[in-house]
Formats: C-alpha cells, sequence, structure tokens
C-alpha cells in the first residue's frame, strides 16, 4: 500500500513540476510550484521523516514561495515575457522536440535503473520506523521557549505580504492623470 502512494505522490510531483515549466501564467507557474513542494513533503512524511516534511513546508512552501510571489507582483512578468520570449516564437518551435525528446530519454533511463537497483530495492524492503524524540524536543523547545520570535517572524512575513501588495498594486489615479498630461 505505501508503494502506491508513493507512485502516486511521486506522479503527482512529476506532473505539478512539468506544471512550473508549461505554465503561461506566472501565477500559475508558481501555485504549481507549491503543489510540487506539499508533494514532496508528503513524499518525506511517507518516508518516515516528518521533520524534514514540516522544514519543507516552513521553508519553500512559506519562504520561497512568498519571495517568489513578491516578485512576480512587483515585475510585470507577463508583460516582459510575452516581449521577450513570445514574439520570438521560431526560437521556442526549434528547441522545443530536442527537448522533448531528451526529457523522454533521461526520463526513460532513471525509470529503468530504478526498477533494476538491487540497492534500492532492498532499502525499500528494510524500511526502519524512526523515532520521533528529537523531532518532539524540537518542537516543544520552538513553541513553548521560542513561541514569542516564531511568532513575531509570521507578522514580519505577514506585513512584507501586505507591503508587497501594496507597492505592487498601480495606482488608477496616478495612471489617469498620467494620460492626461500626455495628450
Amino acid at each position: 500500500m505505501e508503494q502506491q502512494f508513493f507512485i502516486l505522490l511521486a506522479l503527482v510531483a512529476i506532473g505539478s513540476a512539468l506544471l512550473v515549466v508549461i505554465a503561461r501564467n506566472p501565477i500559475h507557474s508558481a501555485l504549481s510550484l507549491v503543489a510540487c513542494f506539499v508533494q514532496i513533503a508528503a513524499l518525506f512524511i511517507l518516508l518516515g521523516s516528518p521533520f524534514l516534511a514540516v522544514v519543507q513546508i516552513f521553508v519553500y512552501v512559506g519562504a520561497i514561495m512568498v519571495l517568489f510571489l513578491f516578485v512576480i507582483m512587483m515585475l510585470d512578468v507577463r508583460k516582459e515575457a510575452h516581449g521577450r520570449f513570445i514574439n520570438n516564437s521560431r526560437f521556442i518551435q526549434k528547441g522545443a522536440i530536442p527537448s522533448i525528446v531528451a526529457l523522454l530519454a533521461l526520463a526513460s533511463e532513471l525509470l529503468f535503473l530504478l526498477s533494476q537497483s538491487s540497492r534500492l530495492h532492498a532499502v525499500m524492503a528494510t524500511q526502519r520506523v524512526i523515532g520521533d524524540e528529537p523531532t518532539k524536543q524540537l518542537s516543544l523547545t520552538l513553541f513553548r521557549d521560542f513561541l514569542l520570535p516564531f511568532e513575531v517572524a509570521s507578522v514580519i512575513l505577514l506585513v512584507a505580504l501586505v507591503g508587497a501588495v501594496v507597492l505592487a498594486k498601480t495606482d488608477e489615479r496616478n495612471q489617469g492623470a498620467k494620460k492626461e498630461v500626455s495628450k
């Protein structure tokens, strides 16, 4: 049963990683990356490492994705991508077919090597359950002794998110005034 869950989570992670690259909208790409990170955290839980799963969620989904969304909101990524890459569509068409062929060749090689690996089968057969005592101690220390700094960090991230939204929002009044002056 664990192997089926592993395969399901791995396939969803690969699918969402492909959507990161394929998506035309940068917001959709960022959300697909969040889905990929969550699937990787679920794989860590399935492999018996809940601490790495929590770190994956906190660091990558919490911090890195907020940074990516700040950049997407601050810059007009769609306009820049449209001007730079979409107008240059001959380059995209030339490089797409060899890239897909190389991707399929590498994926098939990886699947073949994983299926033939005796070491992987030995590790999968002798899974051991690691005690969660260090994780328990770390969580107690973090949420009991250092609760205030932890909450202050979360409030700072929230203020930074609100600040990025305010900075990224275009002021309609200023845009209208600029258009009237230019006429």
